[in-house]
């Protein structure tokens, strides 16, 4: 418990002090948000702040802090470390630089934002990159929950399917305050009472189960090494480059630059608790990591979630409901369709910029979308596994991108200062990871670690490198 609310405490302090330092090293201009410039009635929509926030939460959110927090709880209590300090010095400062310098390139889209600072070159490939991921993100979750819904009704994945594209067609066409805004804060709110009410029947042990303590043993049931594969399979937790593609589509949308730091740097704390309550729950409700590794086998991690919901929060319901089955359910179900529908309107925004084609009125957009949702909806019926395997690496890999994106900016735009270090430091940190992956996965080179360990710190020194030589000497020289 007391390693459990040690973690909690740093993340909030982390949000007052180093989201702070990373606000002050970005600094402000005083202009007018895109929002109220460029409003369109579409996408450029002026939104409270606190409706931002939550759209923004869930967005990001979905499955990922929930799912990927399980999974990396089974190599123990260390995975609290890389939620804790992946958030803060990592995930924070990524989602809030992809925000903030959208919001400052009038809210432009990841890939044209990346182009202007690292280069024409990474401008086509993180188009191409960009949209791919996004359309693999929409297919993941619009498979996910196609599946359970079947499970748990008559209806065939073909029916669910055809439904869930249904909806995500109207909410990546209509204007983000018809259904977007309206009911996305209230299942954000959602998201962050099952957490709450999570960690509440911890703290209380409820189930008479103990919270592990602090160990930075290996205890994977499998013994699989946690470098580099924690740092992938926990990534909405701590960083994910999905990420930088929502932070565009709420940068259209907030009103002020002065709350960038509450909406971007402020949802990704509050989705690094979540999926530090995840982490610990896993553990907590079944005994250890070798009982959470045997429930993810035999009932997945739908199961899982709703066993631990039903568990710490069955006993509180409703007319014979309980909540916890409820708010279950919800999760499981609701957050992964909210991810994948902004996936789509995300990857409709990325075409829009690249093509000049802007989107106010309805046929414009039906022009981008309806191609694109087709072949989301035909790469829906792939091995669902196989595309979850190549989303984990590109998604990780997208993120070590945005950082470097990031630093390249601090550092054209605040000569002078070492503001630029904030992004530096993470963008070498994951392109390590992420290189190290891609060399040691079965999906990737299958190479032993003796050759992928010491080749992704040579990627990483390599990356610096060229940084140094495009950047920083490049400038003194003019």
């Amino acid at each position: 418990m007391v390693t459990f609310l040690g973690a909690l405490a740093t993340l909030i302090i982390g949000y007052m002090v180093y989201g702070a330092i990373v606000d002050r090293a970005f600094g402000r201009t005083g202009e007018v948000a895109p929002a109220i410039r460029l409003e369109d009635g579409v996408d450029y929509i002026p939104l409270p702040t606190w409706k931002v926030f939550l759209i923004q939460l869930l967005n990001i959110a979905g499955l990922g802090p929930i799912f990927g927090a399980l999974a990396g709880a089974l190599w123990g209590p260390s995975v609290y470390l890389w939620i804790v300090f992946g958030t803060i010095f990592a995930g924070g400062v990524h989602d809030y630089l992809s925000g903030m310098i959208s919001f400052r390139e009038d809210g432009k889209s990841l890939s044209e934002i990346v182009g202007k600072n690292l280069g024409h070159i990474m401008l086509q490939i993180m188009r191409i990159f960009s949209i791919v991921l996004l359309v693999l993100v929409g297919v993941v979750f619009m498979t996910g929950p196609a599946m359970l819904l079947a499970k748990l009704t008559s209806m065939d994945v073909l029916m669910w399917l055809g439904i869930i594209f249904i909806y995500y067609t109207m909410a990546t066409l209509l204007p983000i305050d018809k259904i977007i805004a309206r009911f996305y804060p209230l299942f954000g709110i959602c998201l962050i009472v099952m957490a709450l009410g999570i960690m509440g029947g911890m703290l209380f042990g409820v189930g008479g189960h103990v919270m592990p303590e602090m160990t930075l043993e290996n205890l994977h049931p499998k013994q699989l090494p946690i470098w580099p594969l924690l740092f992938i399979t926990v990534a909405c937790g701590a960083v994910s480059g999905f990420h930088a593609t929502q932070s565009p589509i709420m940068s259209r949308c907030l009103n002020d630059e002065r709350m960038g730091r509450p909406v971007f740097y402020g949802a990704m704390v509050a989705e690094g608790i979540i999926a530090l309550c995840w982490a610990a729950a896993g553990a907590t409700f079944y005994d250890g990591t070798a009982g959470l590794g045997a429930a993810l086998k035999e009932a997945g991690p739908g199961g899982v979630v709703y066993e631990i919901c039903n568990g710490f929060m069955g006993v509180v319901g409703i007319g014979g409901v309980s909540i916890g089955a409820v708010l279950a359910m919800l999760g499981v179900i609701a957050c992964p369709i909210t991810s994948g529908d902004t996936a789509f309107r995300s990857a409709r925004l990325t075409l829009a910029d690249w093509l000049n084609i802007p989107q106010k009125e309805a046929p414009k957009r039906l022009l981008i979308a309806v191609p694109m949702l087709g072949i989301g909806l035909v790469l829906s019926q792939m091995d669902f596994s196989i595309i979850w395997r190549y989303f984990s690496w590109a998604n990780q890999t997208l993120a070590m991108i945005t950082l470097w994106m990031g630093a390249a900016y601090l550092y054209l735009h605040k000569p002078g200062s070492y503001a630029y270090v904030v992004a530096l430091v993470p963008a070498i940190f994951m392109s390590a990871v992420t290189t190290t992956y891609l060399l040691q996965a079965p999906e990737g080179f299958g190479l032993p670690t003796n050759i992928t360990y010491p080749a992704g710190i040579g990627f990483a020194i390599l990356f610096t490198a060229l940084f140094v030589r495009a950047y920083i000497l490049r400038k003194r020289t003019l």
